[in-house]
Order: structure tokens, then C-alpha cells, then sequence
């Protein structure tokens, strides 16, 4: 199918997710989570021939395609913590009765036909479906050419467990055109579409939000701080940076920059780097950082990027203030956390920071629909309007009002 009929068929079966009960849409969860698991060797083949013929690819994105068979249990073990949540739907929000004797109910509703677009991540394709079951939306998928084999498997078996226990599938749709030109189309399909996620590289949503005629949810790129302040508790910081920046350095909430503060710099930066150098990461440092320890001289370029990989930027900061307005110049308002002992120093790095997440020590890693108890997230926000952080099932309705009088006419 084309692009637009992909789009229309997605939007011919809209209501069908709507209206199910919590009941069936719990059943269909469950229904799934099995699914990929018992089908997961067909699953792992189709992912195998994605690596083999993206070999070429960045060691980063080879990371984020690649499955394993615990990844797919945890990927199971997400769509079924879905099911323990609220239903979203039909929660009336808030209530009242006006001056003219109306009873109005602000309600919760699915937002309807959601679009995504994303990068070499066929756990997402998982995590997509799943929400939108939960949410009653119904979805249409455009993954990249580096997973194509991964997501038209993982959307087969979905849609075949989903038909064979009496469920109408075709809400779930999947764009098989990879070219630019099959992208482009699918961010003019506002015709068809509700809203388009995009999620990926820096890149990819700048085209989307530049070029999409479909109203857009930004899901922004990470360049992620961790400011070490000056009372701070430098094991906890040294544990807390080998995470954020070791863990799984290709994903969006893994550290970019560290920032430490300059009365303690001394004492510090060797315990810290020195954690760096033992996990061969690189550290793009400034003046100061390099006449403490061996690094590569910052340039301003550093400071903003999104490295992806061992690789991170340093700086040594003046206080709290210095480095709040470095995280808000050059940060991507994802996550950014600090390591303090000082309570009213933790309050303002929480009030100050404008990012979607702030942590006080913490690692930034958390930022996270699963982590944060979301079951499954579509992306995490990094825009104001109309979610911010893990777009989790609550993130995913809309409203209406409902208004309910006894004859009432305006005068």
C-alpha cells in the first residue's frame, strides 16, 4: 500500500480501539506480551538479517537495533505492567455546574489516529502498539529501512495473535515505503493523521518539525548534564557519572556533560575522569579541566553535542549559577541532574534547570516510561506543549467536554 493508504486504513478502524472496554484492551495487552516472546526466534532472525545488512551502521545505532531474547522479555514484561495501570479513557478529569444550572464533565478521550516516525529501534514498535492499545488510539508506524525486516515481523506477530483471539488488528498500521520521499509524505498526511511523533536522531526531528503538516510532539535529542557541586558526595558522583555515561551511552538519557565545580575541581576531576579513562572514554574538557587532567581541548561545538558513545564533554563551573545557565545554553531541556548535599542548592538546580527531568543525586538514566512506572513510553518530550518527559499513557489522550442540562438556553 501507498503511504496515504496506509494512513487511511489506520483511520477507517479509528474507533475500533476507542470504544473497547478496559476488559478487551487488557486482554489484547496480555495477548501480546505473550506473543512476542513465544515467536521471538522469528523475531530474532528477521532482527539478525537487520544487523547483518546495516554493518555499516554507527556502533550506536547497531546498539539500539539490535534484540536479544532478554530484551524481548523485557520488552513483554513492559506491555504486561501496562495492564496493571488505570485506564486512561473515559477519566473524568474534572466536574462542575455553572451559573446556568449545566453540569460539565471535562473527560478524557484517545487523541485518535497517531503517527511515528523513528530510527532503528524495533523495541519501540512494540512499545508503540501496546500504548496505543491502552490509550484507544490507533497507530500507524514508520520505522527506518536499518529495521524494516525487524518491524514488519514484530507487527505480523502482533497482528496475527491479536485476529486469531477475535480482534479487529487493522487499527495497527505500518508504512513499508522507507524512501525520503515516502517520509515526506507521511508528514503531510494531516488529512489522515492527528498527530506524528517523531523519534530519533537530532536530525530526524528537526526535519519533521520543520517540514510536517501534521501537528508534532517533539521528542528531543539528549545532551544530558551532571553537575558535581561543591558539597557533593564525590563516590556517589563517580558512581552516578559511570552510569549515566557507561551504562548504555547510545540512548537519549545517557550523560553528554559533565560540569564540576570549580573549589573542588582539584580534588575531583581526577577521581572522576579517571573513572572515565578506566571505561576508555574520551573527555572533551576545557582550559582549566586540562590543566588538571590529560584531556581533548573543548571546543564550543562540544559543549552542545550529542555524543552517542564513550566520548564527553567537561567544564569547570563557578557555582550553581554558572552551571545552571551553562545546562540551559547548551543543554536539550531532556535531563540533567546534580550531586549536592545542599538542600537549598538542590531547590534551585530543581526550580532554575528547564528541562523535562531534573534529578538531585540521581542518575539521569531514570528518565524512562518503564522507570517511571509508565509501563512503555512512545518517546520522551522535550517540548512545553502538550507533554513533557516519558510519553506515557496519560500523555497519549485528549480531552472533551460533556455537558448534560435540563432544557438550559442562552440568554
Amino acid at each position: 500500500m501507498t503511504v496515504e493508504e496506509t494512513c487511511l486504513a489506520a483511520k477507517h478502524n479509528v474507533s475500533y480501539p476507542a470504544l473497547l472496554t478496559t476488559e478487551d484492551k487488557n486482554n489484547m495487552l496480555e495477548i501480546i506480551a505473550k506473543a512476542i516472546v513465544e515467536d521471538a526466534e522469528v523475531i530474532l532472525d528477521a532482527n539478525a538479517k537487520d544487523i547483518e545488512n546495516g554493518r555499516e551502521l554507527p556502533s550506536h545505532l547497531i546498539d539500539r537495533l539490535r534484540l536479544t531474547k532478554e530484551r524481548i522479555v523485557g520488552i513483554s514484561n513492559g506491555i504486561s505492567d501496562l495492564i496493571n495501570l488505570d485506564d486512561p479513557i473515559g477519566k473524568i478529569l474534572s466536574s462542575w455546574v455553572n451559573h446556568a444550572g449545566l453540569h460539565i464533565e471535562k473527560v478524557a478521550v484517545p487523541l485518535g489516529v497517531l503517527g511515528i516516525i523513528y530510527e532503528a529501534r524495533p523495541n519501540v514498535t512494540c512499545d508503540v502498539i501496546a500504548l496505543c492499545i491502552k490509550t484507544g488510539n490507533a497507530i500507524v508506524l514508520r520505522g527506518s529501512k536499518d529495521a524494516f525486516l525487524s518491524n514488519c515481523t514484530i507487527v505480523e506477530v502482533i497482528k496475527k495473535a491479536l485476529k486469531k483471539s477475535g480482534y479487529n488488528p487493522e487499527f495497527i498500521q505500518l508504512i513499508e515505503d522507507t524512501t525520503r520521499e515516502g517520509a515526506e509524505r507521511f508528514m503531510h498526511a494531516d488529512e489522515y493523521l492527528d498527530v506524528l511523533i517523531p523519534r530519533g536522531s537530532a536530525g530526524l526531528i528537526k526535519t519533521v518539525k520543520k517540514n510536517a503538516t501534521v501537528p508534532v510532539i517533539e521528542t528531543g535529542a539528549g545532551n544530558c548534564h551532571l553537575y558535581v557541586e561543591k558539597t557533593a558526595d564525590i563516590a556517589m558522583a563517580r558512581e552516578i557519572l559511570i552510569n549515566g555515561k557507561t551504562q548504555r551511552p547510545s540512548v537519549c538519557n545517557a550523560l553528554e556533560s559533565l560540569l564540576v565545580d570549580r573549589s573542588i575541581a582539584k580534588k575531583a576531576l581526577p577521581i572522576l575522569l579517571g573513572a572515565m579513562e578506566e571505561y576508555n572514554v574520551t573527555v572533551h574538557g576545557c582550559a582549566e579541566t586540562a590543566a588538571i587532567c590529560n584531556v581533548i581541548p573543548a571546543t564550543e561545538a562540544d559543549y552542545e553535542k550529542e555524543y552517542l558513545g564513550y566520548e564527553i564533554s567537561c567544564k569547570i563551573v563557578d557555582g550553581v549559577d554558572e552551571a545552571i545557565s551553562h545546562i540551559n545554553k547548551y543543554g536539550t531541556h531532556h535531563s540533567d541532574a546534580i550531586i549536592t548535599k545542599d538542600n537549598a542548592v538542590a531547590e534551585k538546580f530543581l526550580r532554575e534547570v528547564d528541562s523535562a527531568a531534573v534529578y538531585v543525586n540521581a542518575s539521569t538514566r531514570f528518565t524512562d516510561g518503564y522507570e517511571y512506572g509508565f509501563g512503555a513510553e512512545m518517546g520522551i518530550s522535550t517540548q512545553k506543549l502538550h507533554a513533557r518527559g516519558p510519553l506515557g499513557p496519560e500523555q497519549l489522550t485528549g480531552f472533551k467536554y460533556r455537558i448534560k442540562g435540563n432544557g438550559q438556553i442562552r440568554k
